[in-house]
C-alpha cells in the first residue's frame, strides 16, 4: 500500500502544482486513498520531496533531482584493475567475478558509465551479473571490460 501511495504521490506532484501537505492529502483522497496529515508528512520525508519555486511567492512540491554522478574512464579502469578476477558470459549475460567485497563498487561504475548496451547490473559480494542488449554487443562489451583490467 505504501509503495502504491508513494508512486501516486510522485505522479501527482509531477503533473499538478501541489503547494501544501493538505492539498496533497486532498489529491490522494480524490484518487481513493484516504491518508492523515501525519502520513503525508512521513511520505514527503521518505520520498525526499523538496519545494521549488512555482512563480511569484508560490512554492510547490517536487521530487529532488538525482545527483549526477560522473565516472571517468580512469576511475572505471582503477576499479577493474584492483578488483576484477574473471569475466565470462552466457548469451546476453556477463558474469564478472571480483575480490570479496568489491562487486558493489565495480557494478556502480558500470551502471553510471552511460554505456547504452548495458541494461543494468546486479551485484553481490564478489559477483556481478551484467545484462547486455542487444546480444550481439556481448563480445564487444567483454573486450571493453577486459581492456579495463590491463
Amino acid at each position: 500500500m505504501k509503495a502504491k501511495r508513494h508512486r501516486l504521490i510522485l505522479e501527482l506532484i509531477e503533473y499538478k502544482s501541489i503547494e501544501t501537505q493538505e492539498e496533497l492529502a486532498e489529491e490522494l483522497a480524490r484518487q481513493g486513498m484516504e491518508v492523515t496529515q501525519a502520513t503525508v508528512s512521513r511520505d514527503i520525508k521518505e520520498l525526499g520531496l523538496v519545494k521549488i519555486p512555482a512563480g511569484g511567492d508560490v512554492y510547490r512540491y517536487a521530487a529532488a533531482p538525482e545527483p549526477k554522478v560522473t565516472v571517468t574512464r580512469d576511475r572505471i579502469r582503477r576499479f577493474f584493475r584492483d578488483a576484477v578476477v574473471n569475466i565470462d558470459h552466457s548469451e546476453n549475460l556477463i558474469v564478472i567475478k571480483t575480490l570479496p567485497g568489491s562487486a558493489q563498487g565495480v557494478a556502480s561504475t558500470i551502471d553510471t558509465s552511460g554505456w547504452p548496451e548495458v541494461l543494468g547490473t546486479v551485484a553481490g559480494d564478489d559477483t556481478i551479473l551484467v545484462v547486455i542488449k542487444p546480444k550481439e554487443m556481448v563480445e564487444t562489451t567483454i573486450a571493453k571490460f577486459r581492456d579495463l583490467t590491463r
